[in-house]
């Protein structure tokens, strides 16, 4: 009896912890920078094209909450408080970052991935005292995969235009904008934007339409539906092998698009990258 008490009370609590962290956890969501906005004395730093990664002093989570499979080495020396930030190898690797954290097992090219982060969650005071947190941290710990995302202030948008031409002409995807003084927020925030040379958005796959001519035979375009239940179709960006093989229903895709239509519809969009798997 007592030992099926014993196996009892541990399937309980495996469930219990594999529910908790399918709860996504609370996040600081960017806005789109607009031209004209005051962002003098602001923070800049490189967006990295990585996978977001949120570690909540124990594990390593997706933005839907669920745990990435890093190996030991990689989180046994993580601090025992919160950090927010992106799981990154280099500029326009994107889909090998992905690729490799988001195997069910650990895999060997870990060693590749580092941790870079831009917010030290649920700390008192502005960014440079969240960060500092961190700093402090790293001071006395020797973590060499984990790095914190340098900032820059911001003098003005000319600045930011040098900037963001020196980043894009390198290959990077864009800047991030922070507002140093303002306390540790989640949810889409005024606060946080992001800066490209183009708008970008994220979508569900919802269905496909066949190929027609070259493309018989493979994907013609993805449906897409946007926060708000807007749906339409993208049929542009995707190369051959992404219509023979495409993102699967239900993931998370990144698409570019030049505003929208009077009806909501993103205006000329073009697939850019498949951001989560379902």
């Amino acid at each position: 009896m007592k030992r099926t008490s014993l196996c009892l009370g541990w399937l309980l609590a495996l469930f219990i912890s594999s529910v908790v962290h399918a709860v996504p956890p609370q996040l600081l969501l960017l806005t789109n920078y607009r031209s004209g906005m005051d962002v003098s004395g602001w923070y800049m730093s490189e967006k990295l094209d990585g996978v977001r990664a949120y570690w909540d002093g124990r594990q390593l989570l997706s933005r839907q909450g669920n745990r990435f499979s890093a190996p030991g080495w990689f989180t046994e020396k993580l601090p025992p408080f919160e950090l927010d930030g992106e799981l990154w190898v280099a500029r326009r690797r994107f889909e090998e970052i992905l690729s490799i954290v988001s195997r069910d097992n650990p895999h060997p090219k870990w060693q590749q991935i580092t941790y870079n982060i831009f917010e030290v969650p649920n700390v008192p005071g502005g960014l440079d005292a969240r960060l500092e947190k961190l700093r402090q941290y790293l001071e006395r710990h020797s973590v060499t995969h984990l790095r914190i995302i340098p900032q820059t202030v911001c003098r003005n948008a000319d600045h930011l235009k040098v900037r963001l031409t020196e980043i894009e002409t390198a290959g990077g995807e864009g800047l991030v904008l922070r507002n140093p003084a303002m306390p540790y927020e989640t949810d889409r925030s005024p606060n946080a934007l992001k800066v490209k040379s183009f708008d970008d958005m994220e979508g569900k796959v919802v269905g496909y339409r066949p190929g027609k001519g070259k493309y018989r035979g493979m994907t013609g375009a993805l449906w897409v539906e946007i926060e708000g239940g807007k749906r339409f179709y993208i049929g542009t960006g995707l190369t051959d092998r992404e219509r023979t093989s495409p993102p699967p229903m239900g993931s998370i895709i990144t698409f570019k698009h030049q505003g929208f239509t009077k009806n909501g519809i993103p205006r000329f969009a073009s697939f850019m990258r498949l951001r989560e798997k379902p």
